[in-house]
């Protein structure tokens, strides 16, 4: 069996904040038509006209995704300085309030407020997708179908959303509750092939319902226009960092599957309401908790599992080169999820005499401060 490139693309969401205030503020056209021309087709605007979209071309190793999106975060910083703003990757703002949003005038975007109502009105929030190429679209619902164990720690990773409009949700990844009100996301459901994929979809396509695959947001899913396996679970991450160990731990678990499938050993497939499980845990808690680890029948430590799943996946992270990047995961483990140092930063800002209002507002200028602590 020729092994695949596991080739990769990123793509991160930005929302746009006002340097001064740290409150949301919408793109400005020239501030759109600036990134245009240096960036092109690799940044767009988002549903909502406070957000960007970017994504990398398609890169053949962790270094070169690191270039791109470097590039990528360090244009868009500098061209939105030039209109007073900045941008920030969390996955939800801390106060910003959803009603106040306009959404951003493409057929797309308004063919999804049409068909979604209020629930599409609610959707501030960021994401990070990893694409993993895999030519076989076999390999794909079969990597799929074991992936899916995953999901619930990529979360915990990369968890950056506990406030909505101002208050503390008590969650880590408030994000993933606003998005589960949407239809056809959470964790895919489990496929024996793929034509009886393309059975399912054909389903909803034939009936109108959705016009392609697109509209499945899946946790994880076959990308629609890429012959890949993207994944869709994780939390915007505030450092470039981040968001590397994260796309390299997808990339080289996907290689780890594949490697054992080698040997026809498969990872032992769960049904969904136990993963759920595992997904509630990561939403709720973070990495603050642990996550069950069904075949031992414990909850472990976030930090044990980080060590374990470290050494799975050791073999694949030296074929891939990727090991420095992997290795950020214990820095992340130990300085804690974004979610947390976020309310790290409220907490010491009302220690030293700050209102809530000014608090928050320290906790936007934290954010900006991150995004730009590894351009």
């Amino acid at each position: 069996m020729t092994e695949p490139d596991f080739t990769l693309g990123i793509e991160e969401e930005y929302l746009l904040v006002d340097i001064d205030t740290g409150d949301l503020a919408e793109a400005p056209d020239a501030l759109m038509a600036a990134c245009a021309v240096e960036l092109a087709d690799q940044v767009s605007p988002e549903f909502l006209r406070c957000q960007i979209e970017v994504g990398t071309p398609v890169s053949a190793n962790i270094a070169e995704a690191r270039a791109h999106l470097l590039r990528l975060r360090s244009s868009i910083a500098r061209i939105a300085g030039e209109y007073g703003l900045a941008p920030i990757s969390a996955s939800c703002h801390p106060f910003a309030d959803w009603r106040d949003q306009q959404h951003t005038d493409k057929d797309r975007y308004n063919a999804l407020s049409r068909d979604m109502g209020a629930v599409s009105r609610r959707m501030l929030i960021c994401g990070m997708h990893v694409h993993v190429g895999l030519p076989s679209q076999a390999m794909r619902i079969d990597i799929m179908n074991q992936l899916g164990y995953f999901m619930p720690h990529l979360l915990a990773l990369s968890a950056s959303s506990p406030f909505w409009q101002g208050e503390d949700t008590g969650l880590a990844s408030y994000r993933s509750t606003v998005f589960g009100n949407m239809p056809r996301t959470g964790l895919p459901p489990r496929f024996d092939s793929w034509p009886e994929y393309e059975r399912s979809i054909e389903a909803l396509t034939e009936l109108g319902i959705v016009e392609d695959a697109s509209k499945i947001w899946w946790d994880l899913r076959p990308s629609h226009r890429f012959p890949t396996l993207e994944t869709r679970i994780c939390d915007a991450s505030p450092r470039l960092s981040q968001t590397i160990t994260l796309a390299a731990l997808i990339q080289a678990t996907i290689r780890m599957l594949w490697r054992l499938s080698r040997t026809n050993i498969r990872w032992r497939e769960y049904d969904n309401f136990l993963l759920g499980e595992n997904r509630w845990r990561a939403i709720r808690y973070g990495m603050s908790q642990g996550l069950i680890d069904f075949g031992a029948h414990r909850i472990e430590p976030f930090p044990e599992l980080a060590e374990d799943w470290i050494a799975l996946i050791a073999e694949d992270a030296d074929a891939l080169g990727t090991q420095a990047a992997i290795a950020g995961m214990r820095d992340m483990v130990r300085q804690g999820s974004a979610a947390e140092r976020q309310r790290t930063v409220l907490s010491g800002a009302m220690a030293a005499g700050a209102s809530r209002n000014e608090a928050l507002r320290a906790v936007v200028r934290h954010l900006a401060e991150e995004f730009r602590k590894d351009l």
